[in-house]
């Protein structure tokens, strides 16, 4: 091979390096934003909330440099097979990450309104929630580290158990609010924080299906598992439309 070529195929693939590498520190930033979020809500922590959402920007940057990359990569590289998977993943799997950071930028602004309050009902359940949801996030990022489709139809089958865990704390945070309307304002926060744990477990999910196809080139086909009933409960026993 002539030096030029060499390089040209070094070049390429330290770009596809570089690609990675910015998924998996996305995904770092993730996991520790999550976390964090939640702990700043169980020790009542407004400073350490307000932090979480001044570090959402960090992810946003590096959202787009994978943008940026991508479309170099299309436009002068014009990747096939397994590196137009990984270029064109790199994009989705982007895209939930920086969904996740938003998400738990929102947890960060409720427990800041949380932390001005007296303490609020059912505040145990959210952190089983939340480490079922991290588990999740750990699970998609393992698999995509180490290409493991099996791990990836693992963290996919998981969101059931979630919505279920949802389904439970939302039903038990209408049971305060109804006997205890003092309960109205802290509850519907921690509701918020639910719904943005149970979103971060869908983005999860996204990601499992991305990392299938990655690895294989296959869509999963079956039907997303979902558990999450809280829309009929709210329309049907809730005084909802019906």
């Amino acid at each position: 091979m002539e030096p030029s070529s060499t390089h040209t195929v070094r070049s390429y693939d330290d770009e596809l390096t570089r690609l990675n590498n910015i998924i998996l520190q996305m995904g770092g930033l993730v996991e520790s934003q999550i976390a964090a979020a939640i702990d700043a809500m169980i020790q009542r922590d407004s400073a350490a909330a307000e932090k979480v959402m001044d570090q959402d920007r960090l992810i946003d940057d590096l959202e787009h440099e994978v943008e940026r990359l991508v479309t170099r990569l299309l436009a002068l590289r014009q990747p096939m097979a397994t590196d137009l998977r990984l270029a064109i993943g790199a994009l989705k799997l982007a895209s939930d990450l920086e969904r996740m950071g938003d998400l738990a930028r929102n947890i960060a602004k409720r427990t800041v309104a949380l932390s001005q309050m007296r303490e609020a009902p059912s505040l145990w359940v959210i952190p089983r929630m939340a480490e079922l949801v991290q588990a999740m996030v750990k699970g998609a990022l393992d698999a995509y580290v180490e290409r493991d489709e099996a791990k990836a139809e693992s963290v996919w089958r998981r969101d059931t158990e979630v919505d279920e865990v949802y389904n439970s704390l939302f039903r038990q945070l209408l049971t305060y609010m109804f006997e205890d309307p003092r309960s109205i304002t802290s509850c519907a926060h921690l509701m918020f924080v639910a719904k943005n744990l149970e979103r971060i477990a869908d983005h999860a999910t996204n990601m499992a299906e991305t990392i299938v196809f990655l690895v294989s080139g296959r869509r999963v086909v079956a039907e997303r598992p979902k558990a999450d009933t809280t829309a009929t409960i709210t329309n049907n026993g809730i005084g909802g439309r019906g």
